[in-house]
């Protein structure tokens, strides 16, 4: 790869007008092209995407839907959203999807709003087996206004334990299950929601906010044909903006619409929308299925490397784009696994594991993932080296200068963001 280094549209003229500004924009691409980026939920957009980010459409109101805005002037607007939406359904085979959602958690909100009263019980994965906040944590509004029931992982096989989620949902009867994590390294049996869900007579809720980007380029199966209600972040294996989606059933749409608009948000960010559909028409492209491809080779592969180098993959593996490492065996805190692989140039999140003994602030274990390294031209073989340049870091702090020299050769050669990107 060679070329001079991509800063987005109009860069020229920020420059301009707000040097201060600009600089921050500088310094944070010099910071991804100058590590080695593994942080699982992240990625690395494309220019198109960017472009629509920063264009004249932020400025637009268009509270409502297209049709039937709460503002005049909305016609081009319309057109943006219209082509999100239709390319959403199509990418995934959905019936209805509401684009609207500012983030992952925001359409997790409206989700329930939509299937949910206050106090209603749900059903869904404990944050510290890998779910999500927003999946009943207690400092989080799902938490406070639902009555949640955990299930978790198997601490022998640690994978999830189907049987205890159906004697769980059985005992409880919940109006809502939800599966879906983020830090699972397995693949989700989503029939097997659906049969226990059908069983107790609940919605089945599937936020794959993680591994979406893989079901739209058919590397592992897609939730979209079990589930009454799909939530997503587009910002994530996906390769789009920040920002959420809902997919649903046409027997729901109506009241997903209703929770996004007017029960939970005001006027969308017409910009972002624009940028989702970008990242959708991108997603359909033959191309983006090789990536999605791709990204679950180099996981295994890293994985791999990581496991033969002692570092031990909780559920002994991996099935989508991220692992999680049980770091206990090394006497090495997650936190200090992340400080250590800063300093060697390696980006990183410490993470708790199953059954952590520590605090999250601390934890036994980090999470890794491939879909930036992939995006930029990374292969196996070069995962594997990954591997073991993380492993360097983390047991060899002190060789972290030397690792840091492996990292800038690596980079050399696959650069993010360069002209012809």
């Amino acid at each position: 790869m060679g070329g001079e280094p991509y800063y987005g549209p109009d860069f020229g003229l920020l420059q301009r007008q707000d040097p201060e500004l600009a600089e921050v924009l500088l310094d944070e691409l010099e910071r991804v092209r100058g590590g080695i980026q593994l942080i699982a939920s992240e990625n690395f957009t494309s220019p198109a995407v960017l472009a629509a980010l920063g264009s004249t459409l932020t400025n637009k109101y268009a509270e409502g839907y297209p049709g039937r805005r709460y503002y005049g002037g909305c016609e081009v607007v319309d057109r943006a959203e219209r082509l999100a939406i239709e390319r959403a359904r199509k990418l995934f085979g959905a019936e209805h999807a509401n684009v609207q959602p500012h983030s992952g958690a925001s359409a997790n909100l409206a989700a329930y709003a939509a299937l949910l009263q206050p106090g209603d019980t749900m059903l869904a994965m404990a944050l510290s087996h890998g779910g999500h906040l927003t999946h009943g944590s207690k400092v989080n509004f799902s938490g406070r206004w639902f009555d949640v029931v955990s299930y978790g992982v198997r601490r022998d096989t640690e994978l999830i334990d189907y049987d205890e989620v159906r004697d769980l949902a059985l005992r409880h009867q919940p109006k809502l299950i939800v599966c879906g994590a983020t830090a699972y390294p397995r693949l989700i049996d989503f029939s097997v929601f659906r049969g226990i869900a059908d069983e107790v007579g609940a919605w089945l809720m599937a936020d794959v906010a993680h591994p979406i980007g893989l079901m739209a380029g058919g590397a592992i199966p897609s939730a979209v044909p079990y589930a009454d209600v799909v939530t997503f972040t587009t910002h994530k294996a996906l390769r789009g903006p920040r920002g959420g989606a809902i997919l649903c059933t046409d027997e729901l749409a109506g009241k997903i619409d209703r929770a996004v608009f007017p029960f939970i948000q005001g006027g969308p960010l017409m910009h972002v929308v624009a940028a989702k559909a970008v990242a959708f028409a991108e997603a359909m492209r033959p191309e983006f299925a090789g990536y999605a491809r791709q990204v679950v080779a180099n996981a295994r592969a890293l994985t791999e490397e990581l496991a033969g180098q002692g570092m031990r993959p909780v559920s002994g593996g991996t099935d989508t784009h991220l692992a999680l490492i049980d770091l206990r065996d090394l006497n090495v805190s997650g936190a200090e696994a992340e400080r250590r692989c800063a300093a060697a140039g390696i980006t990183l999140n410490r993470n708790v594991i199953p059954y952590d003994p520590e605090p999250p602030s601390i934890t036994s274990g980090i999470r890794v993932g491939t879909p930036c390294v992939t995006t930029q031209g990374m292969g196996p073989q070069e995962l594997k080296e990954v591997g073991t340049l993380v492993t360097r870091a983390v047991r060899h702090p002190a060789g972290a200068g030397e690792v840091r020299e492996r990292v800038s050769a690596l980079l050399a050669i696959h650069q993010p963001y360069l002209s012809e990107y």
